[in-house]
């Protein structure tokens, strides 16, 4: 049975939650396998949108076991509210596996994050401030807390307290912060165990034995290609392994069972935070021209564009090709699902970015030095729109105007994956599958 890993190939918010709650039906595990609390998908449950920041977007699917891979970083009171939330709408997370080796996100990380953010000012990074790049500095460093540990007080108290031996003075004397107590922190997350213990594995063992008896799996990635820890913008990038590798490092299950790596790309691309952004339609505050900022607020408005952890105005830009050549190549994408098409029927004419200006160099390749991708300048190809005519019914290629056609073909042919599958509306039924077999 194949195994898949579903991956973003821009700046997150491509609409992964909705491609995996479509396809989870066809797959007995659901993996999420990077990232914390500070990623967001929205799912339909019904008539209502709910938001899921930690756990996998397969616990929609009752049949399908849902599992928070090692590569997590775990904020325990989030996910038990989380929890609480689904239960609350009739969805059952009896079934949800924690891996033990799964590190916690301790409450002097989510100090430090937002103290760090702080410092930066205008060089700030533009975190969520939840804890999550500290929780992942101490995993680097060999100092995490994992949740194997919330297991065994005796263990979890000597950790904590180790732990604050060299937090509380960096959190008072450079941060002015307050320090924190053993029992403090013990007394908050120990309960925690109550509602999540029960349901905490050696996650690789689980998912490795899943193979062996022909199961197939959907890993799930939290944020995007750009956001890698390796692969994206650095500095402004997440703490973790977006791509599609970080699925093997994430959960223990080995390379060689991956047979596809299914990209999510949005029909324009926004962002969420600092850094480079060379197709951006500033809006008209942050210094855009009358032109850039009628193109992205009309791009924000008509796509919802708010983050689902966050809240914030996400930045909006034109589609670059540039970008989705290069996650085709650092994920070995095989398919691409399309989101969001619908999205552009608010616009007469259409920019694809197809290279890069800067220096007088033309780069039609992600340049490898941050200073280029800084100054670079797109170059646009620009095709026809089909402004005013409603395609979220549309459920066929065919079914499409002939300009929405011609612009999936397109990108298509300007990113070398063939699209798959092509979403034309917010609900799981409005979408046009048209090539993908699980």
């Amino acid at each position: 049975m194949p195994s898949t890993v579903i991956v973003g190939t821009q700046w997150g918010d491509e609409g992964k939650g909705k491609v995996t709650d479509l396809i989870t039906r066809d797959y007995d595990y659901v993996v999420r396998f990077q990232g914390g609390n500070n990623a967001g998908h929205t799912v339909k449950h019904g008539e209502r949108k709910l938001a899921l920041h930690l756990m996998p977007s397969g616990i929609m699917d009752e049949a399908a076991i849902p599992v928070i891979g090692n590569g997590v970083v775990i904020d325990p009171g989030v996910l038990v509210e989380e929890m609480e939330m689904l239960e609350r709408e009739g969805i059952s997370c009896k079934n949800l596996r924690i891996s033990c080796d799964a590190h916690v996100i301790m409450p002097y990380h989510k100090d430090f994050d937002g103290a760090d953010e702080k410092r930066l000012g205008a060089n700030k990074i533009g975190t969520t401030n939840r804890g999550i790049g500290p929780c992942y500095q101490d995993k680097a460093a060999r100092k995490g807390i994992r949740v194997q540990d919330l297991l065994d007080e005796k263990i979890f108290r000597l950790k904590v307290e180790t732990a604050l031996s060299q937090k509380n003075p960096i959190l008072e004397r450079i941060y002015g912060l307050d320090p924190y107590t053993v029992d403090q922190v013990c007394d908050e997350y120990l309960p925690y165990t109550r509602v999540l213990g029960p349901l905490v594995t050696e996650s690789s063992q689980l998912l490795n034995t899943a193979l062996r008896e022909g199961k197939n799996i959907l890993f799930e990635g939290a944020q995007g290609t750009l956001l890698d820890i390796d692969h994206g913008t650095y500095p402004y990038v997440t703490s973790s392994s977006c791509c599609a590798g970080g699925a093997a490092t994430g959960t223990g299950v080995g390379p060689t069972a991956i047979d596809k790596v299914l990209g999510i790309q949005k029909a324009y691309v926004t962002r969420v935070g600092g850094g480079p952004f060379p197709t951006e339609q500033r809006y008209a505050e942050d210094g855009g021209s009358p032109e850039e900022a009628a193109a992205g607020e009309l791009l924000c408005t008509e796509g919802q564009e708010f983050g689902t952890t966050t809240g914030r105005k996400r930045r909006c830009g034109w589609f670059d090709a540039v970008i989705a050549r290069y996650a085709a190549e650092v994920n070995g994408l095989t398919d691409v699902a399309l989101t969001k098409l619908d999205v552009l029927s608010a616009f007469d004419t259409l920019k694809v970015c197809v290279a890069y200006e800067c220096g007088g160099k033309v780069y039609d390749y992600f340049p490898m030095q941050q200073s280029v991708l800084f100054h670079a300048k797109p170059l646009y190809h620009e095709l026809p729109g089909w402004k005013g005519t409603d395609i979220s019914t549309c459920r066929s290629f065919e079914d499409l105007p002939e300009a929405a056609q011609a612009y999936v073909r397109y990108i298509e042919e300007a990113s070398g994956v063939p699209i798959s599958i092509i979403g034309v509306g917010p609900d799981r039924e409005q979408t046009i599958v048209c090539g993908w077999k699980s």
